[in-house]
This record gives C-alpha cells, sequence and structure tokens, in this order.
C-alpha cells in the first residue's frame, strides 16, 4: 500500500488532463480526498461529465487546453493524452510531479494488486483471473484498462481483498511509486509504435516499468519465451521474485507444458494441474495465459482444484473471439479487440477450419509480412476496410483465393456471406484500431454482431 494517499493531495491543486471515463474518476477520488481538482479536455465534454463536474464543485475547461491545466501542483494524465500535448510539455518542462490515474489511484489503495500487462492477451488474463478469484470465495475488483477505472473501486479496498488491474503501457508511462503484489508481463510485439517514434525498445521499456518499484516480497511472472522480456530478466539482478511460464522449456519456468498438460512449479512443488483439452479457451496464446494466471492463483494461495474448475469454466471476453452465430454451417466470430499484428496471428493461429477474415482499420505502423504464412495456409478469402485497407490487400491478398477491397464492414460482412461455404469461419480480426470509422474496438465488434444478426 502506498504511504502516499489524502496527506499527499489534500489541499492540492491537481490538473487532471482528460475527461474520459478515467479522468472523470480520478478527479473525482481526488475531490474526495480534498483535492482543489481542475479538469482540462483538448475535445468536448460530455454533458452528464459536466453534471457531475457541477455537483461535486470540480471546475474544468473543454475544446482546447488553457494556462490553468498546468499551473497546478500535481498535473495527472489520462492514458489518451500524448507526451508531445502542450500541457504534458509543460508541466514536464517546470519540473511539475506528473503522474497517470493508476498511480494516483494506487495511492488509494488497501488490498493486495494483481497487475496485468502486454501487448496481446491482458485483457482476457485480467478477465479469467477474475473470475478464478472470485470462484475461490475472494472479494474481487476487476478493473484498469479493461474499461472501469482503477479510480472508481480504490477507495472500496480493504486489507483482505484482490485487485486484478490491467494496464496498457499508456498508464504505465507516468508512474513513480505503483508497485503490484503481483505483476505479469504476457509479451512484447509491435503495438502503439506511433506513441513511441517508431522505437519498440521504447515500447518495451514502457510495459517493463510495471516491476520497476516491486521487491523481495513481491511476485513478477513472465513469459519467458519471449526473447524481449528474457533479455531484459538476463540484465535484472535485483528486484521480485521472477517466475517464468514457457510452452517450450520447462527447465526454469514456474508453468510449463509437458506432454500437453499444464503443470506448475511453485516453491519447489511439482504438480500436472490439467490437460490443454479441458481449457475453456482454444490457441496456443491462451495456453500462456492460463499458465499466467494459474501460476498467479498459486501465489495467491488458491486451491489447484478452484484452479483447475475456473479454467474449464471461464467463457470468455466480449471482442476477443467472440462465437456471434453459425449460419448454414459457417461459424461467424467477433475478434475486434485484435488491435495489431500480433493479435491477428493469434486468431488465424487458433482455428484450423477454412478462414474468410475480415481485417483493416486506422494502420499504427504495422508490419504485415509476418503473417503470410497462416494466411496463405488458412485464409481463402481476406476482405479488407478503412485506411489500412489497401497496404493489407498489397502485402497479403495475394497468398488468398479472393482479396477484396470494401467501403464499411456492413459491405465486408454480406461479401463475406457470400463468399463462405459450410464449415468456414467468418472471422473478424481487424489487426488496427477501430478510430477511422468507429468509437472503439467495442463499436466495431457490436456493428459486427449487429450485422451478422440480420443476415
Amino acid at each position: 500500500m502506498s504511504t502516499r494517499g489524502a496527506p499527499y493531495v489534500s489541499g492540492k491543486r491537481v490538473a487532471v488532463l482528460g475527461a474520459a471515463r478515467s479522468g472523470r474518476a480520478v478527479a473525482s477520488l481526488l475531490k474526495r480526498h480534498g483535492a482543489d481538482v481542475f479538469v482540462s479536455d483538448a475535445g468536448s465534454i460530455a454533458e452528464s461529465a459536466q453534471d457531475s463536474f457541477n455537483t461535486q464543485g470540480i471546475a474544468y475547461e473543454a475544446s482546447g487546453h488553457t494556462e490553468l491545466a498546468w499551473q497546478a501542483d500535481i498535473v495527472v494524465a489520462s492514458p489518451g493524452v500524448p507526451d508531445e500535448a502542450e500541457p504534458m510539455q509543460e508541466a514536464l518542462s517546470r519540473g511539475t510531479p506528473l503522474y497517470s490515474e493508476i498511480e494516483v489511484a494506487s495511492w488509494f489503495c488497501a488490498a493486495r494488486i494483481i497487475a496485468i500487462t502486454g501487448s496481446n492477451g491482458k485483457t482476457t488474463t485480467t478477465q479469467l483471473l477474475g473470475h478464478l478469484f472470485r470462484s475461490a470465495g475472494r472479494n474481487t475488483f476487476v478493473c484498469g484498462n479493461v474499461g472501469r477505472p482503477f479510480s472508481d473501486d480504490t477507495d472500496r479496498t480493504g486489507p483482505d481483498d484482490l485487485v486484478v488491474l490491467e494496464v496498457s503501457s499508456f498508464q504505465l508511462d507516468h508512474i513513480d511509486s505503483f508497485r503490484p503484489d503481483v505483476s505479469i508481463l504476457l509479451n512484447i510485439t509491435p503495438d502503439h509504435l506511433d506513441r513511441y517514434n517508431e522505437d519498440i525498445d521504447r515500447y518495451a521499456a514502457s510495459k517493463l516499468r510495471i516491476c520497476e518499484n516491486q521487491t523481495g516480497v513481491d511476485t513478477f511472472i513472465f513469459n519467458q519465451d519471449d526473447e524481449r522480456i528474457a533479455r531484459f530478466i538476463r540484465k535484472k539482478v535485483r528486484g521480485p521474485i521472477a517466475l517464468g511460464i514457457s510452452i517450450t522449456d520447462e527447465i526454469r519456468a514456474a508453468g510449463f507444458l509437458r506432454n500437453s498438460n499444464l503443470m506448475l512449479r511453485i516453491n519447489d512443488q511439482e504438480e500436472n494441474l490439467m490437460p490443454t483439452e479441458k481449457l475453456a479457451l482454444r490457441g496456443r496464446h491462451n495456453v500462456y495465459n492460463s499458465l499466467a494466471a494459474a501460476v498467479a492463483a498459486r501465489v495467491v494461495e488458491v486451491r489447484s482444484d478452484v484452479v483447475r474448475e475456473s479454467l474449464r469454466s471461464f467463457e470468455g471476453v466480449p471482442h476477443r473471439l467472440e462465437i456471434v452465430r453459425d449460419i448454414d454451417g459457417v461459424r461467424y466470430v467477433n475478434d475486434s479487440k485484435a488491435t495489431n499484428v500480433n493479435a491477428l496471428w493469434y486468431a488465424l493461429e487458433s482455428f484450423t477450419e477454412p478462414i474468410v477474415l475480415i481485417a483493416g482499420g486506422r494502420d499504427k505502423g504495422n508490419d504485415y509480412s509476418g503473417l503470410k504464412s497462416l494466411v496463405q495456409t488458412r485464409v481463402r478469402a481476406l476482405i479488407t476496410i478503412g485506411e489500412a485497407a489497401e497496404a493489407i490487400q498489397a502485402e497479403l491478398g495475394e497468398f488468398t483465393a479472393d482479396g477484396v477491397t470494401t467501403e464499411s464492414l456492413e459491405e465486408a460482412v454480406k461479401l463475406a456471406h457470400l463468399l463462405a461455404r459450410p464449415g468456414d469461419v467468418v472471422l473478424l480480426s481487424p489487426a488496427c484500431a477501430s478510430f477511422d470509422m468507429f468509437d472503439s474496438y467495442e463499436h466495431r465488434g457490436d456493428q459486427f454482431k449487429q450485422i451478422v444478426s440480420n443476415l
């Protein structure tokens, strides 16, 4: 638990940048603890948020930042605000303390924190751990980048509770004392490089901050098959207890595969947890997610029988390989949360059936070349949408029997319906951000489900 909290913020002028969910939540948290809060947003602020600010006595501005956004004792940045934004640059140049929302929320948290990050799989692993801990009878808060801000729950936590917190690189960029009891790093693959000057090492350094404040009484669970993470572990000489997971090397791993069985080795005690065929989630990437969750659960002393049953019964995450419906022998799958190339790779790897793939959106500096072999062997038709449509077709279209660019998601789904044959999978897995055509990946996925339901 942080030694900061109310004494640090009481009476301080705090500028909160961004009035979306996390900005609103942290502004309310700070106001409850005696801070003089001012919210500044470069865009519009929803009427409901304005009403809430007025009720709480929180001042705000919209449609641009004035000097009030950085004339503060503390600046708190929402994850959507880039470092290049004027108030961020002003705060940095003035030496004003600049924190992320999860940093501030952690100051008020009495519970044990299990924090999960990674380029792919973090939402699934977060929700899986929430399901697992609740199945074990533990009072559990699931929040963070998963959708519900940490600041909404932190005041309600007690010492016997658990917080399962999904954290993004943006949320880790401005931590200071944030220290999870258990941290999980699933993988590091190219994503959001537009926010990191196209430098994957800067992006990786941001992800690795999840464990920088941990000590020898804390636990860091990491994917030892990921070379970027493995290099970091080899260089690190002090810090938390490091427990690896692997599907290729059991020698040093705390969670690993042996003869298609999930195995655990905690405190030098080895146990055969369960066969992979019993897992609720399909695909090799979900073996990693399940291993990470299982190791974390055993570290928090959840019984193995509860872990097994939870991994069997978990129903998955909306917009992540979500089965929408079957029509005339064709399965329609919503994987709108696949907003980068590696997420699409994992999706393609999860199916043995022929795939009619719908991909595209806003390109974040993607390199699609690594998908060629999987597309050639598993994708029968490629339908692309959005700003990246032509680039994806140029890179991958020649490896499919049919490659077509369409103007809308509705047109793409209807074309997929015509091209698909019994036994095929129509898969929306964009490999791109949604913001060229939709409000969010959830909006994109919901639209896909609605279009499919109308077929």
